[in-house]
């Protein structure tokens, strides 16, 4: 059966709808979170899912500078289109939280550019975009670590993490946990520098679920995947 073609819309059809789906209170709680998102994300998954993938609608979109249809360009791109210095520039500009994670885990690990970008960013002096490295390096760690410098990511966390910005202090942060996690070798190394620099050891956890104290986190999932 032959593939039923994607609607053919205009952006300024697509921002119109959008805007009947905002949620005032919803935007406002977002915003005192560093956020600006107003769409409840169902139904922008479910506006999605009716679009189709679009990749010159999703570039249009992403134009924009609007959250909600930066985060629709997201889900309607193709990412193999984008090519290395377009997704270097859409990071840069990607400075709200839910935009920038969106756009580093569905955009730019699924492009051909994943590694080269990973790299790249690593080491960029604006700690927002360097966190988009440190999240790509975590999946890399989980994933595919051949070729890594895992004693080497421990030594710039255990060096840097302490003073880092909130944003890359949360990434790297992840991927000390992930390290510990994933590579028993190199576990009591990451728990001891979890305990030495007591990074989110007050963060607040809701009841059930798990701290994001590198620690206690290495523990959890440990215990979990050795129970099950």
């Amino acid at each position: 059966m032959a593939r039923t073609a994607a609607p053919e819309v205009t952006l300024d059809e697509v921002v119109a709808e959008l805007a009947t789906l905002v949620d005032p209170r919803m935007r406002e709680v977002n915003r005192r979170h560093g956020d600006d998102h107003g769409v409840n994300l169902t139904a922008l998954r479910a506006l999605a899912k009716r679009l189709r993938t679009q990749p010159e609608l999703a570039r249009e979109l992403w134009a924009t500078g609007d959250a909600d249809a930066r985060l629709l360009a997201v889900l309607v791109c193709r990412p193999k289109q984008f090519e290395v210095d377009e997704l270097d520039a859409m990071l840069r500009a990607a400075r709200l939280p839910k935009v920038h994670g969106w756009l580093v885990d569905q955009v730019v690990a699924k492009s051909a550019h994943t590694e080269e970008l990973r790299v790249h960013w690593l080491a960029d002096p604006d700690p927002v975009v360097a966190s988009a490295g440190w999240s790509l390096t975590t999946t890399r760690v989980a994933t595919a670590p051949e070729g890594l410098d895992l004693p080497g990511l421990l030594d710039t966390i255990e060096a840097q993490m302490a003073a880092a910005p909130d944003r890359l202090q949360w990434a790297m942060n992840h991927c000390l946990a992930q390290i510990g996690i994933e590579h028993p070798e190199l576990r009591a190394r990451a728990l001891d520098i979890g305990e030495r620099l007591q990074v989110l050891a007050d963060y607040p956890t809701s009841p059930g679920c798990t701290s994001p104290f590198a620690p206690i986190w290495i523990a959890e999932i440990v215990r979990r995947r050795e129970t099950a």
